[in-house]
């Protein structure tokens, strides 16, 4: 395993924790129990089994869920809603993974990526004429 590099651990927020209130993080979190209120991070969360999310936003770098979530979805990159899911919102992500046996009620939006502009492939010319247009 060597050469590899590895995920870091998630912070575990416990079946038996109630919070309420705004949630940031960078890192990996897996929510087990309950929250309320506002997540706005830049980190990945999965809401595990059981968890339930109420939230009015939840910002995140991806998400999965396999619990409970109500409230709109913004993903940077992904979003996975695994078997046995239950999500009431909107969701709008670059990916969206919806497995058999999950209740989504709701809209989705699918993101494109910005795009890299590759300013060799172009004469000056051309360049000029983009950024005067």
């Amino acid at each position: 395993m060597e050469g590899k590099s590895k995920s870091p651990s998630p912070v575990v927020l416990a079946k038996t924790a109630v919070l309420n209130g705004v949630l940031r993080f960078t890192k990996p979190v897996c929510i087990q129990g309950k929250f309320t209120g506002t997540i706005d991070a830049t980190g990945e969360l999965t809401v595990d089994k059981g968890a339930v999310v109420d939230a009015d936003t939840i910002n995140v770098s991806s998400i999965s869920v396999l619990g409970r979530v109500s409230g709109n979805i913004f993903a940077e990159d992904k979003v996975d809603l695994c078997t046995g899911a239950e999500v009431s919102g909107d969701i709008s992500a670059r990916r969206l993974r919806i497995a058999d046996g999950v209740l989504f009620e709701g809209q989705c939006s699918m993101v494109d990526a910005e795009k890299d502009i590759d300013i060799f492939s172009h004469s000056q010319d051309e360049i000029k004429d983009a950024l005067q247009g």
